[in-house]
């Protein structure tokens, strides 16, 4: 066993059984279980919890480029970790997981290969469309715990000739977009989004299929099902955005109130937070 930080760790926190080479660096308040595997370059942040026979595996190539683990990450028994990857702050990786992908802040990962399946402090939001009755005028607002994220229930115009859902912007939706992206196609186990905007606006609508998102405004979070067009889901500025849980058929439309603008996007989480905290 070895580590710089040996000294720091308290007796009931590092187990006799488990070995961290000498290049690896665990701060002194983490929790090191029975049969854990810890290589060098494997950095591991203050407040985590690696389980038992959990196994981080060195990269390949004569450098030391380990694995880090940000703080109060949890790591649960017989997983493995591949390395030069960085399990982020407050990630919770499931026993028996494989990890050969970074893992994003507060993500619950599970598998072989490890992909994300939900994310942790996250309350969830209203029902999705199928459960949901219509409003006597066919529009209904939902709010969420997030600041601002509301969800949108658009009418429903039946016909033998087909179905018809209808929106009015500055109405229905709370601004005019001036810009309009669809995302399809995306792997069941891929994320997309995890990022702000500074000022721009945006509306999320599942054309077809189905698809979750993470809303979090840097103090509460919240897990919207979109599965269906006649549904949509407001974000406002300063609001942390992730989809994920994609349907093989799913179709994404997002209306946006901006022109694209790279300077207006806030890709951090830690810069997103510090952000909020300042506001």
């Amino acid at each position: 066993m070895g580590t710089n930080d040996t000294s720091l760790l308290a007796p009931h926190a590092l187990h006799p059984q488990a070995f961290i080479d000498p290049e690896a660096h665990v701060h002194g308040d983490c929790v090191v279980k029975s049969g854990a595997h810890i290589c060098r370059g494997v950095v591991i942040e203050a407040g985590c919890q690696i389980g038992a026979n959990v196994v981080f595996v060195e990269a390949e190539g004569h450098e030391p480029v380990g694995t880090t683990v940000r703080r109060q990450a949890w790591i649960g028994a017989n997983s493995t970790v591949y390395g030069g990857l960085t399990i982020a702050a407050k990630a919770v990786v499931r026993p028996g997981s494989v990890v050969t992908r970074s893992v994003p802040p507060g993500a619950i990962v599970e598998g072989n290969p490890a992909a994300i399946v939900g994310y942790v402090d996250t309350d969830k939001g209203p029902a999705s469309a199928v459960h949901v009755p219509s409003a006597a005028n066919g529009f209904k607002i939902e709010t969420t715990p997030v600041h601002g994220v509301t969800v949108h229930h658009f009418p429903v115009i039946h016909d033998l000739r087909g179905d018809l859902t209808v929106g009015e912007f500055d109405r229905h939706v709370p601004f005019k977009p001036l810009r309009y992206f669809m995302v399809f196609g995306v792997p069941s186990r891929e994320i997309r989004g995890e990022h702000a905007h500074h000022r721009c606006h945006q509306f999320l609508i599942c054309l077809k299929g189905s698809c979750a998102v993470v809303a979090d405004d840097g103090k509460r979070r919240v897990e919207v099902v979109l599965d269906s067009p006649q549904r949509g889901l407001y974000l406002p500025p300063m609001t942390w955005g992730v989809q994920y849980k994609y349907s093989p058929d799913a179709m994404l439309m997002v209306f946006a109130s901006d022109y694209y603008d790279a300077a207006d996007y806030i890709r951090d989480y830690g810069v997103f937070t510090d952000l909020v905290a300042q506001a």
